[in-house]
Order: structure tokens, then C-alpha cells, then sequence
């Protein structure tokens, strides 16, 4: 999808015209918004999100690359169907590993763009405490918030913004509806 030149305007046609969907691979550290972000997103493009973290937590090994690249087939399996048909799909995860968005993108060869969401650690871990009766901690809060922030990748988004401030956002980067 990458940049859009100015002056130009791509005809609005709807997904029963489309060839292909797309798909946003939405990353960030536990405790960022990204389920929260991901279901708001997918409710104004008329997606489907596909959440990653729950598929990583039923097989956990510590967070191999090996678990995620395993995690990557069962991904393309739920997605390219909904791609085939016009469908967007929003994949929710930490997303630790280059190689693991790197491999997603080539098991997919559909429009993509990627968004991380910029938290800092001490909200990640304010959030897990509310969200959970049993929330994860701030230990393991912060491993993750360090894996997930090891690289940059994709856009950067504020989560500290409303989640409809960072819908429009990340909405305004992908293709019409």
C-alpha cells in the first residue's frame, strides 16, 4: 500500500468488487490496546482480526522464534481465505520476531501495512492491572514491552490516544473501503 501520491483519487468500489483483501499486521507491547485498537478497526473497515497473543499463550515455549514461525502457518491458514474474498484482516500481537513479519508477509502476498503501538511501560502495566483477574505483572510486562520494542517496525501510532483517534489513524493509511 505504501505511500499515495497527491492529486490522484482511486475509484471507491465495494468489497464484492475487489480482487483481494488486505491486511494490517498490528503490533505492541501486553497492555498497549492492540485487541481494543484491532476490533475497532475491524468493525470500521469490515474486517476480521485474527489474534495472535492467544494462539502464542495454548503452545508458550518462552517466545521462540520457532513457536511464532509455527504460529505463522496457522495465521495464513484463518487468513488467506478472507483475503481471497475482499475481506480485511487485522492480525493482533506482540509480533517479537523480524523474521516472523517477515515470513508472514511472504506466506501472504496480499497489500499490507504494519502499525506499532507506542506505550510506555508504566501504562502497558496500569492496563494489564485493570484488564485481568489476573493480570500478567509488571515482570512480565516489562519482558515484553523490551522484546517488542527491540525494533522499530511499521508506523508508529500513539496509544496514548483515544482508540478512535488511533483508528482514524491507522484507517487513513489503508486502502478505501
Amino acid at each position: 500500500m505504501g505511500h499515495r501520491s497527491g492529486g490522484t483519487s482511486r475509484p471507491r468500489r465495494g468489497r464484492s468488487e475487489r480482487t483481494a483483501g488486505y491486511y494490517v499486521i498490528l503490533r505492541g507491547p501486553l497492555g498497549s490496546g492492540k485487541s481494543t485498537v484491532a476490533e475497532a478497526l475491524a468493525r470500521t473497515v469490515q474486517g476480521k482480526v485474527v489474534h495472535l497473543d492467544g494462539l502464542a499463550d495454548r503452545n508458550w515455549d518462552g517466545g521462540s522464534v520457532a513457536l511464532f514461525l509455527r504460529g505463522n502457518v496457522v495465521l495464513e491458514r484463518v487468513a488467506r481465505p478472507w483475503l481471497a474474498q475482499g475481506v480485511p484482516v487485522i492480525f493482533d500481537g506482540c509480533f517479537y520476531w523480524k523474521s516472523q513479519i517477515r515470513d508472514l508477509e511472504a506466506r501472504l502476498p496480499f497489500p499490507h501495512e504494519s502499525f506499532t503501538l507506542k506505550v510506555p511501560l508504566s501504562v502497558c502495566i496500569e492496563r494489564d492491572r485493570r484488564r485481568s483477574a489476573t493480570p500478567s505483572g509488571p515482570a512480565e510486562a516489562g519482558f515484553v514491552f523490551r522484546k517488542v520494542n527491540r525494533f522499530e517496525w511499521g508506523i508508529p501510532i500513539d496509544g496514548l490516544k483515544t482508540v478512535a483517534h488511533q483508528v482514524r489513524s491507522i484507517a487513513s493509511r489503508l486502502p478505501p473501503a
